[in-house]
C-alpha cells in the first residue's frame, strides 16, 4: 500500500472564470472524509488562522435540504449558507454557497471524493464569483482549509477510525 504524502492539499483560483479548484489526499476511508465535509465536524477544520474561524454549523444534508455556518471573519462576525443541490454519500456533495446580508447570486462548491491507496482523494470545484477576482483570498481559505482537514483526519486514522454520530446534521442521499 502506497502511504499518503502529509501536506498536500492545493487549492487554485481562476481569476478570470470565478472559479476555485481544491484538492487533497487525506489517510481516511471516503465515509470519513465524506462525514467530515456533511456534519458538525465543519467547525474543526473550516478555518483560516488569523483570518476566519467557523464557530457553529448545522445542515440537513439531503437534496433540498439547508445549510447554515457562522463564525469571525477579519474580525467581524459572519453567517454563510445554502441548499444542497446533490448528495451521493460518500462520492459527492453539492451545494450553494451565500453570505448572508451580500448581494448576489450564490456560489456553487461541489466535492468529488475518490478511493486511492491509503485514504482518499478530495477534490473541490467552487464556481460562480462575480465579479470573477472576488474568488482569490477564498481559494486561500479553501488550501488552508483542507490542510487543517488533513491534519485532523490523517492523524484520527492513525489512532481510531470508530464511527461518530453525525452531530448537527441528517445525511439522505
Amino acid at each position: 500500500m502506497t502511504e499518503i504524502k502529509r501536506g498536500t492539499a492545493k487549492a487554485l483560483a481562476d481569476l478570470t472564470e470565478g472559479e476555485i479548484l481544491a484538492t487533497v489526499e487525506i489517510a481516511a476511508p471516503l465515509e470519513r472524509v465524506f462525514r467530515a465535509l456533511a456534519s458538525r465536524e465543519i467547525i474543526d477544520w473550516w478555518a483560516r488562522p488569523g483570518v476566519f474561524d467557523t464557530r457553529e454549523w448545522t445542515g440537513d444534508v439531503r437534496k433540498g435540504g439547508r445549510w447554515r455556518a457562522s463564525g469571525i471573519a477579519r474580525g467581524q462576525p459572519y453567517v454563510l449558507e445554502g441548499e444542497f443541490l446533490e448528495v451521493q454519500p460518500p462520492t459527492k456533495l453539492v451545494h450553494t454557497w451565500q453570505r448572508v446580508g451580500i448581494p448576489g447570486a450564490p456560489t456553487t462548491v461541489t466535492y468529488h471524493l475518490q478511493p486511492i491507496d491509503g485514504g482518499t482523494r478530495l477534490t473541490l470545484r467552487h464556481t460562480g464569483f462575480v465579479p470573477p477576482d472576488a474568488c482569490g483570498s477564498v481559494g486561500e481559505g479553501w488550501q488552508t482549509s483542507f490542510e487543517r482537514l488533513e491534519r485532523n483526519l490523517s492523524a484520527a486514522a492513525t489512532t481510531s477510525d470508530q464511527p461518530s454520530s453525525l452531530t448537527g446534521a441528517a445525511v439522505t442521499p
